[in-house]
């Protein structure tokens, strides 16, 4: 097995991190991994809040519902939190109209960013968590997002307290379909 798989089978939500602080050459290591993320056209869409403050972490963990997100305490618990966003209107449009099925393709290449990221992370031996559950809006606010730019995702970054088992995953059977979806069956 490659390195890049082993790291993609071993990388892990972490929501619970140790104090350390997380080096400034460890952190432009894991965001040199976004900016050779690829995207629609080139079009580079991705914008990274870096949050060290305390004071705007409190606000970002505000912005969550405290209960029913099991990343409530990882906000302000993770040394950094990086706030992921995207200049609306530019992914997946050309001259200014948008041209697939999708609308913005934002999402998609904020997607692949947010992995290189997490990837990267893992690899520089910190723990990462994807959260999508909050109030976008009160969350842009505390960030000061611009009109033209969306907020979709936080990402606590730190060294991991702890490190928790792989879950279940499905096998590829169940989701590899050849040459048609569902094919061979009815």
């Amino acid at each position: 097995m490659g390195e890049l798989l082993q790291g993609i089978r071993e990388r892990r939500s972490v929501r619970k991190y140790r104090e350390d602080p997380v080096p400034d050459h460890v952190l432009e290591t894991v965001l040199e991994a976004v900016r050779w993320s690829p995207s629609w056209a080139n079009t580079q869409c991705w914008e990274i809040v870096v949050v060290r403050d305390p004071v705007v972490k409190q606000s970002l963990q505000e912005s969550l519902p405290p209960k029913g997100n099991p990343a409530f305490k990882a906000i302000v618990a993770a040394p950094l939190v990086l706030a992921i966003c995207g200049r609306k209107k530019a992914s997946g449009y050309y001259k200014g109209e948008v041209t697939t099925r999708f609308g913005d393709w934002l999402l998609f290449d904020l997607g692949i960013a947010t992995q290189n990221l997490c990837l990267a992370a893992h690899d520089q031996g910190l723990g990462t968590v994807i959260v999508g559950l909050f109030d976008h809006a009160r969350a842009e606010k505390a960030l000061g997002v611009p009109e033209a730019f969306e907020l979709v995702a936080l990402v606590p970054m730190g060294y991991p307290a702890k490190i928790s088992q792989a879950p279940k995953r499905r096998h590829q059977k169940e989701f590899v379909h050849r040459d048609r979806f569902f094919a061979g069956q009815d």
